[in-house]
């Protein structure tokens, strides 16, 4: 039995996008790519976007929060469905840029 091979579509949002990527459609077009690469013995990459974080060298350190601070991020990444740590790294982000602004 032959099945039709899987082609992801272009999106105009990333809510649209992720519907896509959380729809069966999406399952079965990673399903598709990944036996597609185990076929031909590549070793399986994740998106381009994965990758290019996986570019970025990162530096591991130990800070010290008050209790109450850490819980808050630790609320606000469940409502956002990430990591406190990801929302950690995200503010401390944007916090330098823009001090890096204010000259």
């Amino acid at each position: 039995m032959n099945k039709k091979s899987v082609q992801m579509p272009k999106f105009r949002s990333e809510s649209e996008e992720a519907d896509w990527w959380a729809s069966p459609e999406g399952r079965a077009y990673v399903k598709q790519k990944s036996a597609e690469a185990l076929s031909k013995r590549i070793k399986a990459r994740g998106s381009r976007l994965v990758a290019k974080l996986g570019k970025k060298k990162s530096v591991q350190i130990a800070i010290r929060l008050p209790e109450a601070d850490l819980a808050q991020a630790r609320t606000i990444a469940e409502r956002k469905g990430i990591g406190y740590q990801t929302l950690l790294k995200m503010l401390v982000r944007e916090g330098l840029l823009r001090e890096s602004r204010r000259g």
